[in-house]
């Protein structure tokens, strides 16, 4: 007689209970969609549908009030004729030129000096970081105020210098200029957090035996820190790159890109153009201009971080 177990078998489940847990399951799916329906509806009235209307616009010649008419390519072609708009891109790519890496240069020296210990450092990194929580609104009218050619502070210190009164805001050949250091005096506070951050990453073993070895602090800088540094260098270049393309509430609070278009840059253009000259969908064709040229800087440094990466796993 054969002694091997029996196999084990479960007893077939009733069609009542086999019914039961498709109708538990299908009141899960229900409660789920009930959580995120909210914000599947949010993300696509906000985001997906926006974005794919106003490609749509940019193919039509449209005020949004009349009824607009299919002109395919013919306001990119515009666009590529506009001085304006070679003005505004001229602006644009200056503002961020000159932002970019001024905010990362600022940013790493802060860091570096906010990165010890010694008393009340505390306090400096928060005074460091204060102008970056508040608005570009509020930066403007703070600044209109300080800059103003007529009653601002600025002009009177320089006259207490002995020192013409200036122009500021209402000089062309000064405006895009200051509109810079006014980014800087929050963008840089930005940095400063992510690179302090960083910093705190950085191996002390590394540090400690670059300096047995007799490297100085700057060798240690050069051949430690800022190679530990590079992925954080690489976000905050694409970071800041992408915010000063992006630049619009400034300029409306200050200039309103003037004086003579010397601060227009293209969101104030493409705002301009929608919703003051009433052609939105010339605005549009700009606004995508402005969308492929993000989408060409973030896939360019993607790829050179690529290629760094692997450059360093070879040299390993």
């Amino acid at each position: 007689m054969s002694t091997l177990p029996r196999a084990l078998t479960l007893p077939a489940q009733p069609a009542a209970t086999a019914q039961a847990a498709r109708r538990r399951a299908r009141q899960e799916r229900s409660t789920a969609w009930a959580f995120i329906g909210p914000s599947v509806v949010v993300i696509l009235g906000l985001s997906v549908v926006p974005v794919i209307w106003s490609l749509l616009l940019s193919f039509r010649a449209d005020d949004l009030v009349t009824p607009g008419r299919w002109v395919g390519l013919d306001n990119y072609r515009a666009l590529a004729q506009d001085p304006n708009f070679r003005t505004a891109v001229g602006n644009t790519l200056l503002y961020a030129a000159l932002y970019v890496p001024l905010s990362l240069v600022g940013g790493l020296a802060l860091a570096l000096a906010l990165n010890r210990r010694i008393r009340l450092i505390g306090l400096y990194r928060t005074l460091v970081f204060i102008p970056f929580v508040v608005s570009a609104t509020a930066q403007g009218v703070l600044f209109s105020f300080i800059l103003d050619p007529e009653f601002g502070v600025a002009n009177a210190l320089l006259h207490q210098l002995g020192i013409s009164a200036q122009g500021f805001l209402a000089d062309p050949d000064q405006a895009l200029y200051l509109l810079v250091l006014i980014s800087l005096w929050s963008g840089v506070g930005f940095c400063v957090v992510v690179y302090l951050a960083a910093l705190q990453d950085v191996p002390p073993e590394l540090v400690e035996a670059a300096r047995i070895d007799g490297a100085g602090r700057v060798q240690v800088l050069r051949h430690v820190t800022l190679p530990a540094l590079t992925p954080v260098t690489v976000f905050l270049l694409l970071w800041q790159f992408i915010t000063s393309l992006q630049v619009f509430d400034l300029i409306y609070v200050t200039t309103k890109g003037g004086p003579l278009g010397s601060t227009t840059v293209i969101v104030y253009f493409v705002w301009q153009q929608a919703f003051q000259m009433f052609t939105a969908g010339y605005g549009a064709a700009s606004a995508y201009v402005l969308a492929v040229a993000l989408l060409v800087a973030g896939g360019a440094l993607r790829v050179v971080r690529r290629r760094q990466g692997r450059t360093e796993g070879g040299l390993r």
